[in-house]
């Protein structure tokens, strides 16, 4: 199991990735504490993190979209 974790404000691009995970039973840990993040040296968000490698939002929901395909296929 992939371990996942969305850094967020809840601002609107953050909730288009919670979403899509959520809506897909993809399961992730949520950060939102701003000094949390910032101190990860994360200056926006969101950040998705997936096995310990850091994605910008386009990349995130370029994986997420990726992952929800594969499970549908499967």
């Amino acid at each position: 199991m992939k371990e996942i974790t969305l850094y967020t404000t809840h601002c609107p691009r953050c909730k288009v990735l919670e979403t899509k995970m959520s809506n897909a039973h993809i399961k992730f840990h949520e950060v939102t504490n701003i000094d949390e993040i910032q101190k990860l040296g994360i200056m926006s968000v969101p950040m998705l993190k997936v096995d310990g490698k850091i994605m910008d939002f386009a990349t995130a929901n370029a994986w997420i979209n990726k992952e929800v395909k594969s499970i549908n296929e499967n």
